[in-house]
């Protein structure tokens, strides 16, 4: 059985993850640009943003399923369990925080924006480090990088790229073409990169040792 500190880990990770997806959206500054599919959907038609966020990740599980080996399928189904998991909490986070950017300046609004982007980017390095089921938005970059090549910083920029061009088309269809996206979503496309790394530079092997796991280059 695994260090029961490893799954303590994961699941708090998976805790500081959606509470900083959900900070991002109630900035009002332009969420990250793997939910922004999701977010934009949810606003034109009324939809809960958590439920959307699972359909959209159940989509990437299924785009996995193609691209991976056979022997990686059940792992892979995994991913919606944890999808489901992760929805209900961006649910319980928005409904535990009423906070509506309308009511503040923009310089509270950016500072939630900043404080967002930290704790996205604590929330993935917190799982991800765990080497459990990884977050359906990391597992399709992944599969996607191996299936062409390519390293996954590049595959995740062009990645970024693609949800933030579908986002841009779907708000134009229905005459709402920023919608979810702006300046926040450019940060976070540069932020949560660089809040991972310095999570990891100071935190990563620390980690590691309380999750029973070899510390990378130690063991």
């Amino acid at each position: 059985m695994k260090n029961p500190y490893r799954w303590l880990i994961y699941g708090l990770g998976m805790a500081v993850l959606a509470l900083g997806i959900t900070l991002n959206t109630k900035a009002g500054l332009g969420v990250s640009p793997i939910i922004s599919v999701a977010y934009c959907v949810s606003q034109i038609f009324s939809f809960n943003f958590g439920d959307m966020t699972f359909a959209l990740y159940v989509l990437f599980v299924l785009v996995q399923l193609v691209l991976r080996d056979r022997s990686e399928r059940l792992s892979t189904l995994l991913q919606i369990v944890v999808s489901l998991i992760f929805s209900r909490l961006l649910n319980l986070f928005d409904f535990l925080i009423p906070y509506e950017s309308g009511a503040y300046s923009l310089a509270v609004n950016a500072v939630l924006l900043a404080a967002a982007i930290f704790l996205t980017g604590l929330g993935i390095a917190m799982t991800v480090n765990m080497r459990l089921v990884p977050n359906p938005g990391d597992g399709i970059v992944q599969a996607i990088a191996e299936r062409i090549g390519r390293d996954q910083g590049f595959t995740k920029n062009v990645f970024d790229i693609g949800c933030v061009c579908t986002t841009l088309a779907v708000g134009l269809c229905f005459s709402r073409p920023l919608l979810g996206v702006g300046v926040g979503t450019v940060a976070a496309m540069i932020g949560v990169g660089r809040s991972v790394a310095l999570v990891n530079h100071f935190f990563k092997d620390k980690m590691l040792a309380a999750a029973g796991m070899a510390v990378q280059g130690k063991g």
